[in-house]
This record gives structure tokens, sequence and C-alpha cells, in this order.
């Protein structure tokens, strides 16, 4: 079965990606150039590649028993714009940990 903590890893940054996505091409076209359906598609994109990156982080919680401090610092992390790319250095480091456990 795959570590948890690494499927975590990889939802975070392809959600990340696509945050970034929305913010920086999405929205620009929606007011910029008058195009709404580009932050449609990308929106939806977006909300369900975070339901999974949420489904990811509670079952990395379960099954690693994390300390909620640690899942409440990665679920902030993705909630800003470069948030998953900058915690996952210390993501690595987790995902070696639950490998040798």
């Amino acid at each position: 079965m795959t570590n948890p903590t690494r499927a975590l890893r990889i939802s975070g940054l392809v959600e990340g990606a696509s945050f970034l996505l929305l913010v920086f091409i999405a929205m620009p076209l929606k007011y910029l150039a008058g195009l709404p359906q580009a932050v449609k598609v990308v929106g939806l994109l977006h909300g369900i590649l975070f339901v999974i990156f949420g489904l990811a982080l509670l079952r990395t919680w379960a099954a690693e028993r994390w300390p909620f401090s640690r899942v409440v610092l990665v679920f902030i992390a993705a909630l800003v714009p470069f948030g998953p790319f900058l915690i996952d250095r210390r993501m690595r480091e987790w995902e070696a940990q639950g490998a040798t456990t």
C-alpha cells in the first residue's frame, strides 16, 4: 500500500498548483479579459482537488498518528498560495519517518 504521507504530499502539490492556476491565471482572465468560464472550470477542478487533499490529510492523520498540531499546520499551508511548496521539505521528512516505522 502507498505511504499515506507520500499520497498527501503529492495531492498537496497538485492542489497547490491548481490554486496558483486559479489565482494567477483564471481570475485575471475573468476580471481582465472578461472570460468567467476560466474560473468556473479551474475553480471546479481546484475544489475537487482540495477535497481529495482533505481526505488524504485525514487518512494520513489516522494512519500515521500525527499530532493534531501537524495536521493543522499542513491544512493551513494548503490555504496559502505557495504553502504546499513551502512545506514540502518538511513533508518529505515526515514521509521518510513514516516509511521507517
